[in-house]
């Protein structure tokens, strides 16, 4: 599983991926890949909005992952 990291996000994981190996336990749940993350990354848990996407389409916290997903986290932009 392959999760992207774009904006704040990256700069809190300290990188533009996360990668679950084989070994790692996969989250099954939108909502338990935000929870995994927030757990090893803290920080991450102050993120007031975020979008998350599954294999390029917007997904909803209850949405399924499997381990071949590609995941990008996308927080809010701000700009003027």
């Amino acid at each position: 599983m392959e999760v992207l990291l774009f904006g704040i996000a990256r700069d809190i994981v300290g990188n533009s991926q996360l990668e679950f190996s084989e070994t790692d336990k996969i989250p099954t749940s939108v909502s338990e890949l935000k929870q995994i993350i927030s757990e090893t990354y803290p920080e991450f848990s102050k993120l007031s909005s975020l979008a998350i996407a599954v294999n390029s389409e917007y997904a909803a916290d209850d949405v399924s992952l499997n381990r071949n997903d590609e995941i990008a986290i996308i927080p809010p932009v701000s700009g003027g």
